[in-house]
């Protein structure tokens, strides 16, 4: 199952550009983008030969249980995860400290993500029984970024903006079997969304269905 972001959950420094170009209104953008992570991802666990349900194709069929997923969800804000050697991230406790008669938290340098914590242990059970699908995947957040200079096309004075995606992977047992960021670089001068879901959230979405695979492999 695929759970679509939030849509307060959406960042982007692109909109302006984007309606500029194609007149979608702000509220347009964000929902096609929404649509098109979702989309992309359905793709590519069909492709891996996946039954899939994507709570996107149908939103006033699955409105009901969507607002009942978000409301059973937290988020944290942690550490981004070593794909490499996997384990759930932890909220750090932080170091409170007393300055000035302020409480302050120290932070660190470390790349953080969004991720979905399940405040009630009968949400995925639940929507287990009712979909019969085991593997929930929860699209946290989206960042579009504007651009900066490329490190793929390093020395070509080349320009590239970023889509980030936070998400969270669970079993139907409630346990959290990877979670992270996947990142796409895309060029600075593209501006139609279709284009950049199709070839670039695509990309995304393909690197997401890697990292669930291999989470669901014995002995990986």
């Amino acid at each position: 199952m695929i759970i679509p972001f939030e849509p307060k959950l959406y960042n982007s420094e692109i909109d302006y550009l984007v309606n500029k170009e194609t007149k979608l209104t702000g509220k347009e953008i964000k929902f096609k983008f929404r649509d098109g992570i979702n989309e992309q991802l359905f793709k590519a666990f069909k492709n891996t030969k996946y039954g899939v349900v994507d709570l996107m194709e149908d939103t006033a069929k699955y409105k009901k249980d969507m607002i009942g997923i978000y409301s059973n969800l937290n988020y944290e804000y942690v550490k981004v995860p070593d794909q490499e050697n996997y384990k759930p991230p932890q909220k750090d406790k932080g170091e409170k400290q007393v300055e000035k008669g302020q409480i302050k938290v120290e932070t660190t340098n470390d790349v953080r993500f969004m991720n979905a914590k399940i405040s009630n242990a009968k949400l995925v059970p639940m929507l287990y029984g009712k979909y019969k699908t085991d593997v929930f995947i929860f699209v946290n957040q989206l960042d579009i970024k504007a651009a900066m200079s490329s490190t793929e096309f390093a020395g070509t004075g080349n320009e590239y903006r970023k889509i980030v995606v936070h998400y969270t992977v669970y079993t139907y047992d409630a346990k959290e079997i990877n979670s992270g960021i996947a990142e796409q670089e895309f060029p600075a001068d593209l501006n139609d969304p279709n284009k950049i879901i199709n070839k670039y959230f695509s990309k995304v979405a393909e690197t997401i269905n890697a990292r669930v695979v291999k989470a669901l492999t014995p002995g990986k």
